[in-house]
């Protein structure tokens, strides 16, 4: 595989209607046309996301691009899901493309949870060792024909020199906000660092939005669109995004990663963050702020604070 990958632009989404979602459900699951369906309030951006009744949802990728991940979730979630001390997302059914939507689709169990997000968060040191607990058993499992990096999960897994555009443009926009001369530092290392070859399993997306609270702890960790095995480096990056600074120290020391993984662990959080800092109009968008503080968090960690 090529270290960069061409990508192009943004996937165009699709919208689905309420009336698409119950059409779909009747015709191709009966037993459930019954079941009353509501959109889900923040149900993410590659997919839309609908209730079907209390138990259920139905989720439909909102552009070709991330249809790709839906065969592939079906085949490996309840593959996955024995090995894993959270509960994850749990395909009910498979749905097929149809003249009012052309993409595969599914059906899911639903989990209840609140996504996490710094203020929810009732203990980071204890987030830490719950994150370390499922990293360490998904990296466990056997990564015999899973599925490598590639179009279906962006090059998660993959070398971060694929990514080195959007850092580039990222740190174009910022260079009167950010320490572009630190970023480049810690880029640099990032992408230097070397890699031993050795293939897990990741999640590749262990956003705020994907890891689900109760009472403030986590619960289940849901959206596998992006998994496969590969470099396992692309699941850090959470360390940086939700923990800080204790926290992050004991994640690392209980995850047992050496200085080469971390370094790409901190590649993966920054070229995200400044991303989406760049990306974001309002600097007061709550997708902004988080960014922001990402970024914070990896200058502060690079700077051995």
């Amino acid at each position: 595989m090529s270290d960069v990958f061409a990508f192009g632009p943004t996937p165009q989404r699709n919208p689905v209607t309420t009336e698409v979602v119950r059409g779909l459900v009747a015709e191709q699951f009966p037993q459930w046309r019954d079941r009353p369906v509501r959109p889900v309030d923040d149900g993410g951006w590659d997919n839309w996301t609908f209730h079907l009744g209390d138990d259920l949802s139905v989720r439909l990728p909102s552009a070709a691009e991330y249809a790709l991940a839906v065969e592939k979730e079906h085949e490996w979630l309840p593959r996955l899901a024995p090995h894993l001390p959270f509960p994850i997302s749990e395909p009910v059914a498979l749905g097929r493309p149809s003249a009012d939507y052309p993409f595969d689709w599914s059906v899911r169990r639903w989990i209840e949870g609140a996504p996490a997000s710094t203020a929810a968060i009732a203990d980071l040191d204890r987030l830490a060792t719950d994150l370390v607990g499922f990293l360490a058993a998904l990296q466990r499992i056997d990564p015999s024909s899973g599925p490598g990096p590639g179009v279906h999960n962006w090059f998660r897994g993959g070398s971060l020199r694929t990514f080195e555009p959007f850092t580039t443009r990222a740190l174009a926009t910022l260079q009167h906000r950010v320490d572009v001369d630190l970023a480049w530092a810690i880029w640099s290392q990032a992408v230097d660092a070397p890699w031993d070859g050795a293939v897990r399993w990741f999640h590749g997306d262990l956003a705020a939005g994907n890891l689900l609270l109760r009472d403030g702890h986590l619960a289940a960790v849901i959206d596998f669109g992006t998994c496969g095995v590969g470099d396992p480096a692309c699941d850090l990056a959470v360390a940086w995004t939700l923990l800080d600074t204790t926290s992050r120290r004991g994640f690392r020391d209980l995850l047992d990663v050496d200085d080469a993984c971390w370094a790409r662990g901190r590649g993966w959080a920054l070229w995200k963050a400044l991303s989406t800092v760049a990306n974001t109009p309002d600097p007061d968008e709550p997708a902004a702020v988080a960014a922001r503080r990402a970024v914070d968090q990896v200058f502060a960690d690079s700077r051995g604070r």
